[in-house]
């Protein structure tokens, strides 16, 4: 069990492209794709349960110990990147809906992959893990207002709470309580230990599957809105070479060890579009637009992961 896991993990790069590939192959050429959109939230329930299974639950308060590198990644995620991102949104037409999809995807840091690509970048990856519960409530208390603030009037005419506490309760409560108690179950019971290292298996395979399942659903329903999906290239483009450099610089000023510097910059660098999706399809009037700008963004991350794995992994110690 552990050597499979082993070779999942040594491997997800090229699984998370392949799982890409096969949805766009399925999408262009394939049946009907439009039912995976109802299977988009509880595949990434699935995804987050499996990512928070890897992390001590019960030792979650331990976090908070952590006290510089939590104050960096939090400052980094939700006071510099977002003023970043008022920055950058002032260069997109006045569309509200183009720009909702823009500030959905770019003021949520990722909480799934981003664990992945952090490692092969020689980041403490295992903090940033640990603190993947503690991004994933704040963004979305804070998704709101900060919507408020930058879209002001038009926000309360498109977004609407419903959604928010849905994903509340289904991405975050729900997925946690279960890791907990499976987390539980393996403490004191030899099948829940061998349920759990069987369950240990999912976090690389959910990850591809909301992939997979994300691009083949979305993917056929945006020709409509590829031209905007490409104006909001440059702004991407300009975020993922600000964004790390800005979380760089944060991480400094606490003064952490280089491993944590390189976190907190993966982290700044790399946002939440798979989780944020069930949120933009919530939204009135959402299709093609939405979907179209919040796909756009991930196939920009994708690729400067790879730029960054080599980049910040080779930033050398303070």
């Amino acid at each position: 069990m552990r050597a499979l896991r082993d070779i999942l993990e040594s491997r997800q790069i090229p699984v998370y492209f392949c799982a890409v590939a096969a949805a766009v192959v399925a999408a262009m050429y394939g049946p009907d794709t439009a039912a995976l959109e109802g299977l988009i939230t509880p595949v990434l329930a699935l995804m987050l349960y499996a990512t928070f299974l890897q992390v001590p639950i019960a030792r979650l308060g331990k976090v908070f110990g952590r006290g510089r590198f939590l104050g960096a990644l939090l400052l980094a995620n939700f006071v510099v990147i977002p003023l970043l991102v008022a920055l950058v949104v002032q260069f997109l037409p006045r569309d509200p809906m183009l720009r909702l999809g823009v500030l959905l995807v770019l003021l949520t840091p990722c909480i799934d992959y981003v664990v992945t690509f952090s490692h092969l970048g020689r980041a403490d990856s295992s903090q940033l893990l640990a603190a993947t519960p503690i991004l994933l409530v704040v963004q979305m208390l804070l998704l709101p207002a900060y919507l408020g603030i930058l879209l002001g009037s038009e926000a309360a005419q498109l977004v609407e709470a419903g959604p928010f506490i849905h994903a509340f309760l289904w991405l975050i409560l729900v997925p946690l309580a279960l890791a907990g108690s499976t987390q539980a179950w393996a403490a004191r019971s030899r099948v829940g230990r061998r349920a759990s290292a069987a369950l240990g298996l999912l976090p690389v395979p959910a990850t591809a599957a909301v992939l997979f399942d994300v691009i083949a659903a979305v993917l056929p329903r945006i020709g409509p809105a590829a031209d905007a999906a490409i104006r909001v290239v440059p702004v991407y483009i300009a975020f993922a070479v600000i964004a790390p450099v800005a979380g760089w610089s944060v991480a400094r000023c606490f003064d952490l060890e280089t491993p944590a510097r390189r976190a907190v910059a993966f982290s700044s660098a790399t946002r939440n579009s798979l989780v944020v999706l069930p949120l933009a399809l919530a939204v009135p009037g959402a299709m093609p637009l939405l979907p179209a700008v919040i796909v756009m963004q991930t196939l920009v991350e994708l690729a400067s992961e790879l730029v960054y794995v080599r980049i910040i992994g080779a930033l050398p110690p303070k």
